[in-house]
């Protein structure tokens, strides 16, 4: 498989040099994103420009990739601008699948994403329904 990464704290960027993501290209996508998991990447960006159409193997991987992705609080966003890949992976049916057409956008979904989690964990650790927040020696 050919392609380019880069990580940064937040996440984890991978541009594909491949029309197809089908086969080994397939299976090599799904074995780069488990290593990206053990390192601890939520947060995944797969760059599809040069990609023109995805197997079934292929969508098996994004489904499997995305639902790992949301079970962590993560985030897997496909970066492509080409209407029929587009209209391909909403026909896919994959929950809560991102897809946006820059990488900035990509990488701005992912900084929001990790700020609603950030924000949606403070709401939780702040909110105790009036119960159990102080002793009664504390007034």
């Amino acid at each position: 498989m050919n392609y380019t990464k880069e990580t940064t704290e937040q996440y984890a960027l991978v541009r594909l040099d491949e029309s197809e993501i089908a086969g080994d290209i397939a299976a090599s996508l799904e074995t780069l994103s488990r290593g990206f998991f053990r390192d601890g990447y939520s947060n995944i960006i797969f760059d599809l420009a040069s990609v023109k159409t995805i197997a079934a193997d292929g969508v098996m991987v994004i489904r499997k990739v995305n639902r790992q992705c949301t079970n962590e609080q993560g985030l897997l966003v496909l970066v492509t601008k080409d209407e029929d890949m587009i209209e391909f992976l909403d026909s896919s049916r994959i929950p809560d699948l991102t897809i946006l057409p820059t990488v900035e956008e990509a990488i701005d979904a992912v900084f929001m994403n990790e700020l609603e989690n950030d924000f949606r964990g403070e709401d939780d650790d702040e909110y105790d329904g009036g119960f159990g927040g102080g002793r009664e020696s504390d007034y």
